[in-house]
């Protein structure tokens, strides 16, 4: 079997070289890219990589840029974890909003940007085990196998992590799920992110909601829980 392939995206050649380092020490096979035009041409190459790790502040295009690219083209399935050096709330919300499956604040501990690899690609294998059975609720219907959602008869985009919160919400209707537990279903138990994440995805799983006859509700200081309007 062939080793899974790392992008890493970022214009600092001693945090390219460090992460290099530590990922072909983990098994990974790696190539580097100092800008957003390099990282796109790999992305979108014959043999494109399993994962990118992106930094947010990049020359030229930046990381959200390339990142919204990537998910409008024929690799928007590609896992991304974006790098960014500032700790504020917006930005990782920003990152998570245009795709992005998760994030690490510099200056970082390379162990745990290993660890965040393994959880995003443990979990893009499980997400293929959810079950082939058609998840139906009022007007959503939900098909695993065929990664389609389709509100009121129109089929509807949804990004990876957002089909596999619907679809983890759509298998106990009316059950409160904590944030809790929606990472460990949606994002693995070796998660370590926040819980504000499940709440970004939330946001936009509902707006999409929107359009038919079911609805996401909070159940303040418990999680959440998917309903029918009706």
């Amino acid at each position: 079997m062939n080793p899974t392939t790392i992008l890493i995206v970022d214009d600092e050649r001693n945090i390219r070289s460090l992460l290099r380092m530590y990922l072909e020490q983990a098994g990974y096979e790696v190539v580097e890219a100092e800008d957003g035009e390099t990282a796109l041409r790999y992305v979108s190459a014959g043999s494109p990589p399993q994962l990118m790790i992106l930094d947010l502040m990049l020359p030229g295009l930046d990381g959200l840029e390339v990142c919204r690219r990537v998910r409008t083209g024929q690799h928007q399935g590609l896992p991304i974890l974006m790098l960014t050096a500032r700790d504020e709330d917006v930005d990782k919300i920003v990152g998570l909003e245009v795709g992005a499956d998760d994030y690490v604040t510099k200056p970082f501990n390379p162990r745990e940007v290993v660890a965040r690899v393994r959880a995003i690609l443990r979990r893009l294998t499980s997400s293929h085990t959810l079950g082939s059975h058609v998840l139906r609720l009022a007007d959503v219907v939900l098909d695993p196998e065929k990664r389609l959602v389709t509100i009121a008869g129109e089929t509807v985009g949804f990004r990876r992590r957002e089909f596999d919160l619907l679809a983890a919400l759509l298998r106990q209707p009316e059950v409160v799920l904590s944030r809790d537990q929606l990472l460990d279903q949606v994002w693995g138990y070796e998660y370590l992110g926040q819980t504000r994440t499940v709440d970004v995805h939330v946001a936009s799983v509902r707006r999409k909601l929107e359009r038919g006859h079911v609805r996401i509700e909070t159940v303040t200081g418990v999680g959440y829980k998917i309903t029918s309007k009706a």
